[in-house]
């Protein structure tokens, strides 16, 4: 599983070109989204192919696979994503590892992450550092925030939460690819 991984955001990319190819829609329209361990699909395709996405929402999402391990949710994550402990390992590890891709001087898309500071299964810091890293290497110009519901762990704390999750969600989006 863990050398297949690149597939997810492969085809990810490749479904993204197929709607662009056949006029479905056009870069300036996508918007991609990642949860949790979707934080891999959706940090390795905006750092493989930037330009294929006008919006790119990571939530709760996992982008340091070479960090991950010294988690608490670490150990629970080594059968699908490996470890860093196993040789046999670290390529797939490194490959996944989506802060270690963001380049300086590259036109990355706008980016909406959110965590919960109280998630212990993607712990803070990993969004936090996606975040501030983008922010730094990013030469498009569009929007990178990070959002921090301080009430939630790993999703929302409820319903009120959800909802104003679609919204901010919804509202990104919309501002940056227009109705």
């Amino acid at each position: 599983m863990k050398a297949d991984k690149p597939n997810t955001w492969k085809d990810f990319i490749s479904c993204t070109e197929y709607l662009i190819r056949a006029k479905y829609t056009s870069a300036q329209k996508i918007i991609g989204e990642g949860t949790s361990a979707g934080g891999i699909l959706i940090g390795r395709a905006i750092t493989e192919r930037p330009d294929l996405f006008a919006v790119a929402i990571n939530i709760v999402g996992m982008t340091q696979t070479l960090r991950n391990e010294v988690t608490a949710n670490g150990d629970n994550q080594i059968p699908e994503i490996g470890s860093v402990k196993n040789k046999d390992d670290i390529a797939a590890l490194i490959e996944m590892d989506v802060q270690s891709k963001i380049k300086k001087g590259v036109k990355y898309p706008a980016v909406l992450t959110i965590t919960g500071i109280n998630d212990s299964r993607v712990v803070p810091w990993m969004p936090a550092k996606f975040t501030a890293a983008l922010q730094a290497n990013s030469t498009s110009g569009k929007p990178v925030f990070l959002s921090v519901n301080y009430k939630a762990g790993h999703g929302a704390n409820d319903i009120k939460d959800y909802q104003k999750l679609l919204a901010d969600m919804f509202s990104f989006a919309l501002w940056q690819t227009g109705p």
